[in-house]
């Protein structure tokens, strides 16, 4: 334990730096998480999960929790993926059997 007091200021402003970066820097991760969850179903939701992955891992860097180079290159890689992702045959199948029915 420190016994100089700018360095017991210090200790409790990084405690509360790393509380609240852990938030944004989690919230981030989970999204990406999610987003790779969708492409592994193959699910329609995709592009939506994706989207807010992006939007959590700008949040992170503009907050400086994360390095921007890093966060563009996770949101990189999540659009690369989806730029390549089909629909699982699944869910287009549903799609089919729903028009057939409403003619």
């Amino acid at each position: 334990m420190a016994n100089i007091q700018s360095q017991i200021k210090r200790n409790r402003q990084n405690e509360k730096r790393r509380v609240r970066n852990r938030t944004f820097r989690g919230a981030a991760r989970t999204a990406v998480n999610a987003a790779r969850a969708a492409f592994a179903e193959g699910s329609p939701e995709t592009k939506e999960a994706v989207l807010k992955a992006i939007s959590m891992l700008d949040k992170a860097a503009e907050q400086g929790v994360i390095h921007k180079n890093n966060a563009s290159r996770r949101k990189g890689r999540l659009m690369k993926k989806l730029a390549t992702f089909v629909p699982s045959e699944k869910t287009a199948d549903d799609k089919k059997k729903a028009s057939k029915k409403s003619k």
